[in-house]
């Protein structure tokens, strides 16, 4: 249980889920994750650059 991801993977669900409009629980669903997963990404990828 628990699939490792990359953290490509990770950066990239970050940025689609604040740069693409769609909310974070349709990123989470297309993505393949859940929504605390896709939060707590989020949170720890606050002071990089992966905006941009």
């Amino acid at each position: 249980m628990g699939l490792k991801r990359t953290d490509e993977f990770r950066q990239d669900a970050v940025r689609i889920a604040l740069t693409s409009g769609l909310t974070r629980k349709q990123v989470a669903d297309d993505r393949g994750v859940g929504m605390s997963t896709l939060n707590k990404w989020i949170a720890a990828h606050r002071d990089t650059d992966v905006v941009s």
